[in-house]
């Protein structure tokens, strides 16, 4: 009797916080009309993921993987000081949500309120929950099961040469494009932001420090380096506002684009061949208190301010008329939000940094299913932000010139006419308040985000600094999506290791340097060819790859999934095989309604090949300008290039899933089958607490 009173308060707490999440959740379905406050979003989260945390992750790590904290991890078996290294779990923690935490959860929320807030926000909360957090810790658990492989070489080893051959294939060129795409986004974010530059050029050092600190002079002392590391990064940032406003250092800072692609691909390369303790994990660590601290910022302006959302719960354009993108409620808004909700490029960290850095596998819940549900957070953060602004404003500054008209009159008129109402002068002002010259077409989603967050900032910590707060805003952004192309960088070089391994290219381990110079050129000259030439094209080259983006991720996310799924019923576990089959199976509805959509809707803004037939038919008859006739050849190609990766990527998919299936089938009928996997059991040998514990 005594056991039960001691766990009724327990159990009548969390009862409370499902009745209150459930009621929140309640409101922001129902609400209709009437503005209503962002702190009903904020309520809605903290109590659907505490649920998810404490109940499904537990549920997951206890009856369906079944960790093992007396088994060795491959950190400890294969440490070699500079890819396989046992690390405290906060500083990989750190690492894996640095590394996680792209431009997804910012971008794609911000982009999707073009739908309102209500179909985004739902998406976010019920998507993380059961489909991001699981595939993170899910992946991540069997790569560190199977000696931190990455995602591909799993693929090949659970399903078989052809299924694997072709996960690995299409992961590879799907990691090329997603780190193109984050390349060409940083760069934007930073391109003549002296701010911006300064302050993430000073992250380098300050990581290289700390990896020195925590290696050499004081290892283990992770709250020394922590407090010395964070002094210097908000120096840095105080330093780089500073610069900012010097008119001599100012310059030294103050780049193009293509000078900054340059940096960003030298970079990489670093980030890729340097030992994982010098720079990429303290520096990712270092970005985390960046990120975590303001967001939190954030979460403390909306909980101090309690804003009301002025954008409508649902807008008109989800008949898929929207001026930010085409493409209908569904799946446009799945595929849109992406990195907020479940994202495959998380699978490539977990399969792929992470495992190699875990020192106790029980870490493997806070580690991946936790970073997932911090980044889904942000996503949460990204869209109130979003929704704060007043719609003519959020739609005038994302909406491109080519649908709304170049001239400031005839785009406000346009969106006004929508029923968003937006005047030249509202917009000439908050111009000049945020220190640029023009907002109008700062299309792609970080110049609104800037607003909203320098909007809320402000009116709490200062409004006479709204300027200095956009610009800051900015170089968070850019601090954010750049973590996750440095270790998507050093996760590419792995998966390439591996592919050449097969095929006796190469050691297939890391090694040796001549094998990890080869690797990490070959990848950082693939990524940075589309960069560079994306930042010298006038039609900005590998933005036309943009929608491929989301596609791509999803699509890889349904692959890890589908090892995952095998995985689970080699182990004997087919009555829990539901925790990955139900995602699986949403995200292959929504990736194969995406790339049919793409390919062949009759919508010139939606389909590629349309757009493409229709260039050529005016190109063809005379009925371009001159300006657009030079430029439809390379958007003709473009549409094509598209349309060939949209249908590979989908046919990968499918056959992944068909092998699936297949293996499934075989292992249920009694057939032969590939063999787990999985590596032998060696108890662990760590007993250092600043590992352990």
């Amino acid at each position: 009797m005594s056991g039960t009173h001691n766990r009724l308060p327990y159990t009548l707490v969390w009862i409370c916080i499902a009745a209150i999440g459930a009621f929140a959740v309640a409101g922001i379905a129902l609400q209709r009309g009437e503005t209503i406050n962002s702190m009903w979003l904020v309520v809605a989260a903290v109590c659907v993921y505490a649920l998810g945390y404490r109940f499904y992750s537990a549920f997951i790590a206890a009856k369906v993987l079944m960790l093992d904290a007396g088994r060795a991890t491959p950190a400890e078996r294969f440490n070699d000081g500079r890819d396989f290294m046992p690390t405290h779990k906060w500083v990989v923690f750190g690492h894996h949500f640095a590394a996680i935490a792209g431009p997804g959860p910012l971008i794609g929320p911000t982009l999707a309120a073009q739908f309102g807030y209500l179909p985004g926000t739902l998406w976010i909360l019920a998507g993380a929950v059961l489909g991001g957090c699981v595939q993170d810790f899910v992946t991540l658990f069997f790569s560190v099961r199977r000696d931190g492989r990455s995602l591909g070489q799993m693929a090949k080893d659970e399903l078989g040469p052809i299924g694997g051959s072709a996960a690995m294939l299409g992961v590879m060129m799907i990691m090329i494009i997603l780190i193109a795409v984050l390349g060409l986004v940083v760069v934007n974010a930073m391109k003549h932001s002296p701010w911006a530059t300064a302050t993430v050029a000073a992250t380098i050092p300050i990581a290289v420090l700390m990896g020195m600190y925590l290696h050499h002079l004081r290892p283990g002392r992770v709250l020394e380096a922590t407090l010395i590391g964070v002094s210097m990064l908000i120096f840095a940032v105080l330093g780089g506002g500073w610069i900012d406003e010097h008119p001599l250092l100012r310059g030294w800072f103050d780049y193009d684009a293509p000078q900054l692609a340059v940096m960003v691909i030298l970079y990489g390369f670093a980030a890729a061949v340097l030992p994982v303790w010098l720079l990429l994990a303290p520096r990712d660590y270092l970005s985390t208190f960046m990120k975590l601290g303001t967001i939190a910022a954030l979460a403390v302006a909306i909980v101090l301010l309690r804003p009301e959302l002025k954008m409508p719960a649902v807008t008109q354009f989800i008949d898929g008329s929207g001026p930010i993108f085409g493409g209908k409620l569904f799946p446009f808004v799945f595929i849109t939000i992406a990195c907020g909700a479940i994202s495959g490029f998380h699978a490539l960290i977990s399969s792929g940094t992470t495992p190699k850095l875990l020192a106790n596998e029980q870490d493997a819940r806070f580690i991946g299913y936790g970073a997932m549900m911090m980044e889904s957070f942000v996503a949460i953060m990204a869209m109130i932000a979003a929704s704060v602004l007043e719609p003519g404003v959020y739609f005038a500054i994302n909406s491109p010139a080519g649908i709304v008209g170049k001239e400031a009159a005839d785009a406000v008129a346009k969106i006004s006419a929508w029923g968003f109402p937006v005047t030249v002068e509202q917009m000439q002002t908050l111009a000049q308040t945020m220190g640029e010259s023009t907002l109008f077409a700062r299309t792609g989603g970080a110049p609104s985000l800037a607003v909203g967050m320098a909007s809320l900032f402000a009116q709490v910590f200062g409004a006479h600094l709204l300027a200095a707060w956009y610009h800051f805003a900015i170089m968070f952004e850019a601090l954010f999506i750049l973590t996750t192309l440095d270790a998507g960088t050093r996760v590419a070089r792995f998966m390439l290791q591996d592919m050449l391994g097969n095929f006796k290219l190469g050691s297939g381990k890391s090694n040796g340097y001549p094998s990890i110079l080869l690797t990490s050129g070959l990848v950082v000259g693939a990524w940075g060819y589309f960069l560079y030439m994306g930042t010298i094209d006038p039609l900005g080259g590998i933005n036309s790859l943009w929608p491929l983006f989301g596609i791509a991720n999803q699509m890889l996310a349904a692959i890890a999934l589908c090892v995952g799924t095998t995985i689970l019923v080699k182990s004997a576990k087919l009555k829990y095989v539901w925790v990955t089959a139900l995602p699986l199976s949403w995200l292959i509805i929504v990736t194969s309604s995406a790339a049919w959509e793409k390919l062949f809707s009759a919508d010139l803004r939606v389909g590629f090949l349309t757009h493409a037939a229709d260039l050529s038919d005016k190109l063809s008859g005379g009925l371009l300008a001159p300006d657009l006739a030079a430029k439809a050849p390379h958007l003709i190609f473009n549409d094509y290039l598209n349309a060939g990766l949209t249908a590979t990527f989908m046919l990968i998919t499918w056959l992944l899933l068909g092998d699936t299936l297949r293996i499934i089938y075989c292992i249920i009928g009694g057939k032969s089958y590939p063999q787990s996997s999985e590596s032998a059991h060696i108890p662990s040998r760590l007993a250092e607490n600043w590992v352990r514990d």
